[in-house]
């Protein structure tokens, strides 16, 4: 332990000799391994027994493959030496490697943090720290704003912030534009650089400094346009007298008023949905598939995956059954004598073009064929599969066949267009 103390204590000494031009004749000897030519193995790094000692560590504590261990080692040691490089303090205390170590630690240490807690706990977590922070300063001064209020200002102003915290990631550690961290440890290490890069200090005149994300908090919040103050009962109510009537007549009073109508649900929206569900369950009864009923109305419940398993007593395996049985009777059910009804609940039918555009309809029927489009023709007609069958010389069993296939068409051509 003396000998590793006193070997450390010689490479600081002679580390800061050499960054002052001193000849020191015990550097040869005393460093931990490092050359005035780049290393191979960490490119960039100046010190290799740095990078070295943060490959060991990560191979300790995660399960990521050595390509990512090492480029996370070696971009961690480069912003640590780059931060000890430009530090005068740091320069001048004669323990450069010391803290060199420390720093890197630090920041492996809550890469790692991260790391544990997963991509989605450590989504959370990061969101709700650095909600924390800019609570107080989200809202413009003096203003009225309650907790949902500053919530929803958060969520848009985080989103502008992580695309800002992505933007610099790749800048400083010289990363392709199209960089987007995909694995477990590469999200880890961008949700800690997020939140170092929040907290960064500022200068500002006056020897004062201020963290990175309140001023971009504080800037947010300068934008948002003034309070206006509106009487709720008057934006429901025909206007009485002469002040009431050009109230009304205010910008703010008729986006107030539209909101109010675009928040207004039709009810008839909700019986055809009852409709559709009412008639899919007889459906799925017709083909015997109980337990397919059973999800269906646990799903309605919106509860979470865990909580239908546990009720209805499945495995992983079961589970991935039971959902392919039931997205396979749904698609059908879509596509067989309950189309209509479906598809108007979905504002999908002929009438609106099964969901089409005008130009997307005309190029969806230049694509198929005479007997296609006269099908088409027939349906819109409001014909019945028997007449049908009788014009086009089938049976109403392969008309329905041609018919459910041109739907499924039709949901494909939608799906290539969005």
């Amino acid at each position: 332990m003396n000998v590793k103390l006193a070997q450390d204590r010689n490479y600081n000494q002679n580390f800061a000799a050499n960054t002052r031009g001193e000849p020191n004749p015990a550097a040869a000897s005393a460093s931990p391994s490092t050359s005035e030519t780049p290393s191979t193995e960490f490119p960039g790094v100046e010190n290799p027994e740095l990078a070295k000692t943060l490959v060991r560590q990560l191979q300790s504590s995660t399960k990521a493959s050595h390509r990512q261990i090492r480029e996370l080692a070696i971009r961690i040691a480069r912003e640590v030496e780059r931060i000890c490089r430009h530090s005068d303090r740091i320069q001048n205390s004669g323990e450069i490697y010391a803290w060199q170590l420390k720093l890197a630690r630090h920041r492996l240490q809550k890469c790692l943090t991260y790391y544990n807690l997963g991509s989605v706990t450590g989504r959370s977590e990061l969101h709700s720290h650095l909600s924390a922070i800019v609570y107080r300063h989200i809202a413009p001064l003096r203003s009225n704003l309650g907790f949902q209020g500053r919530y929803n200002l958060i969520e848009d102003f985080l989103q502008g912030f992580y695309i800002e915290s992505l933007r610099a990631f790749r800048r400083e550690h010289e990363m392709p534009e199209d960089y987007t961290p995909r694995t477990r440890l590469a999200l880890a290490e961008y949700m800690s650089f997020t939140e170092q890069y929040a907290k960064r200090r500022i200068g500002l005149p006056g020897r004062r400094s201020q963290q990175l994300i309140l001023l971009r908090a504080q800037e947010f919040a300068q934008g948002q346009p003034p309070e206006t103050t509106l009487d709720m009962e008057l934006a429901g109510e025909s206007s009485k007298d002469e002040e009431e009537e050009a109230q009304s007549r205010s910008s703010a009073m008729q986006q107030v008023r539209a909101a109010m109508v675009a928040d207004t649900k039709d009810p008839a929206e909700g019986v055809l949905r009852d409709r559709v569900i009412q008639a899919l369950i007889e459906y799925l009864r017709e083909q015997g598939q109980e337990d397919c009923i059973d999800y269906l109305a646990l799903k309605l419940q919106d509860l979470p995956a865990s909580e239908i398993d546990e009720i209805l007593n499945l495995s992983p395996r079961k589970r991935d059954y039971l959902q392919q049985r039931f997205k396979y009777h749904v698609e059908k059910f879509a596509r067989s004598s309950n189309w209509k009804l479906v598809h108007q609940w979905l504002g999908a039918d002929l009438e609106q073009n099964l969901g089409m555009s005008a130009s997307q309809w005309k190029q969806f029927l230049s694509q198929l064929s005479p007997n296609d489009r006269q099908l088409i023709q027939f349906k819109s007609q409001k014909s019945s599969d028997r007449e049908i069958a009788e014009t086009l010389q089938c049976t109403p069993k392969q008309v329905q066949k041609r018919w459910s296939r041109l739907l499924q068409l039709a949901s494909q051509f939608r799906n290539n267009q969005e």
